[in-house]
């Protein structure tokens, strides 16, 4: 019944079918949000100005938690020889319940071969590389420091002028800290426990730019509480009755209940000021964060792009969905789009090339493991920070077209604006990821498999996608995730700040030209 040993619940593996996973995944749920990473070596040395660092030596996390006397130990040192990585029989038989958490350690570069078997293959390295899952909700756990290399900088990128200087000088001061992912983990861990003293089987994750390594010193926590069972929640009830619940908690104020497409309750940690904002089964979340923790970490420049063009958004006042300009995911998928597009591209596009790895129908609790098969990508593209970020601007001030295209991370292309109702009448068009039939309750995971609704899918059915208008698509469902501009008057202020940007930046060469980077770096020094 069950050729080849397949997984019970899983279809067996076909060697003709490049997108049946070869390997069997892991039956049991894994611990998602992470309370202990052991210490790891950093010390690294790069093979080439932008060589991305490999997987194969970094520690995951180890889920299961110690004793409460014991210290960490230190994980054990894996030995590279010749450049390759370990094989199957060298692994440790409970390295499918670790995670990772910060970017791997080196590892000879291997060139882009988009072929989906490979993508399949099980010793292909991963770009995002970590495990995770969810908690017991039945666990009593205790918040646990996340030990991260005490020095994850930019800084080994070859700063060759002084735009591209300025660009590393500013990501290494307003990147996430680890003592700032420490004490949102900490807070997440205390409000599950308390949480579950009303929803039994409630998890809560940690989502966003906290995980998915494009987070700020200042940012807010974004956090995904998942509701097991087939009945379908109405999560403006279960808002409302946490805002009740989480007054009578001592570290929790100023919460605010925000009725929005996906709605939300905002409040703030007592004391530190750390934001919340805090969804109900919205796991979209949880798949972009690794989706977007793939491309983050794919290329050494991806991050400190990321941040400088959040920050140079933020100071124009174009950075807002809530006042009708572009939202920070916007912006990333923007950055996404603009390096995969280039003459040599910086980027690939993952979902495209390996999309067993980002497979719309796996199971939420298996999201994690689809990334770690996911092989490096070694781009020819070696321009410096500041060249990107001038060609960037120049880009969505004179080349890309806005009432015609669609941004297209999915395809790494701008698509043509058709005339449906996602992208008719709408300024700019983001093609953004989304999980059609998935943003609902988790059902309980049995079965790590399911079936795609046509058997077209994935040959067929991943390819085909509906178009935005000025549109970003996300990677998964087809919406625009850009419909917040709606206003004429806020889409040519977004015009006009990259037109006005890219003219002075091209002229002058200097960051500050466009950007205070002193005044940023101490408004992100003052929040935290």
């Amino acid at each position: 019944m069950f050729p080849r040993h397949a997984a019970p619940g899983r279809r067996p593996h076909d060697p003709a079918d490049p997108y049946t996973p070869p390997i069997p995944w892991p039956a049991r749920c894994l611990d998602y949000s992470p309370h202990r990473l052991p210490a790891v070596n950093t010390n690294r040395s790069l093979m080439g100005s932008f060589y991305f660092p490999g997987h194969a030596g970094l520690p995951p996390y180890a889920w299961k938690q110690p004793a409460a006397a014991a210290p960490p130990a230190p994980p054990p040192h894996t030995t590279m020889t010749n450049g390759r990585k370990r094989q199957n029989d060298e692994y440790n038989p409970h390295a499918v319940k670790r995670q990772r958490l910060d970017p791997p350690l080196p590892r000879a570069p291997l060139l882009h071969r988009p072929d989906p078997a490979v993508a399949c293959s099980s010793r292909s390295s991963s770009v995002a590389g970590f495990d995770s899952s969810h908690l017991s909700p039945r666990a009593h756990i205790q918040p646990r420091v996340i030990a991260v290399p005490k020095s994850s900088k930019i800084s080994q990128v070859d700063a060759k002028d002084k735009l591209s200087d300025q660009m590393v000088e500013l990501f290494d001061a307003c990147q996430q800290k680890p003592s700032d992912l420490n004490r949102k983990e900490a807070c997440r861990v205390q409000l599950q426990n308390d949480i579950q003293c009303i929803y039994e089987v409630a998890r809560l994750y940690l989502t966003g730019s906290s995980m998915n390594g494009l987070g700020c010193r200042s940012s807010d926590a974004d956090l995904c509480l998942v509701l097991n069972g087939n009945k379908r929640t109405d999560p403006i009830h279960v808002l409302t009755v946490l805002q009740r619940f989480f007054k009578s908690l001592s570290y929790v104020e100023m919460t605010q209940l925000i009725r929005a497409k996906v709605p939300i309750l905002k409040f703030k940690e007592k004391g530190s000021g750390l934001e919340f904002d805090l969804n109900i089964n919205n796991t979209v979340g949880i798949r972009n964060t690794f989706l977007l923790r793939s491309y983050a970490f794919a290329d050494l420049r991806i991050r400190p792009m990321i941040l400088v063009v959040k920050k140079w958004a933020q100071h124009h006042q174009i950075n807002d969905a809530s006042k009708g300009t572009l939202s920070s995911y916007t912006l990333v998928l923007m950055v996404l789009h603009y390096l995969q597009t280039l003459k040599e591209p910086v980027l690939p596009s993952l979902q495209r090339d390996y999309p067993d790895c980002f497979y719309p129908f796996m199971d939420i609790d298996m999201v994690p493991e689809g990334p770690k098969r996911v092989p490096p990508y070694i781009s020819r593209n070696q321009s410096p920070l500041g060249e990107l970020l001038l060609g960037f601007l120049k880009y969505y001030a004179t080349n890309f077209r806005w009432d015609n295209q669609v941004i297209s991370v999915r395809e790494a292309k701008a698509l043509p604006k058709d005339n449906s109702a996602t992208w008719r009448n709408k300024y700019i068009c983001v093609e953004g990821k989304h999980f059609r039939g998935h943003d609902g309750p988790l059902r309980p995971a049995l079965n790590h498999y399911q079936e795609p609704p046509c058997k077209k899918w994935p040959r067929q059915c991943h390819v085909s996608g509906v178009r935005a208008m000025p549109c970003l698509p996300e990677p998964f469902e087809r919406n625009n995730v850009a419909r917040a501009v709606h206003e004429k008057i806020k889409f040519d202020a977004i015009k006009a700040g990259f037109a006005q940007s890219f003219r002075i930046l091209q002229d002058r060469k200097d960051l500050n030209s466009i950007l205070p980077v002193g005044a940023v770096i101490n408004k992100e020094v003052y929040l935290r």
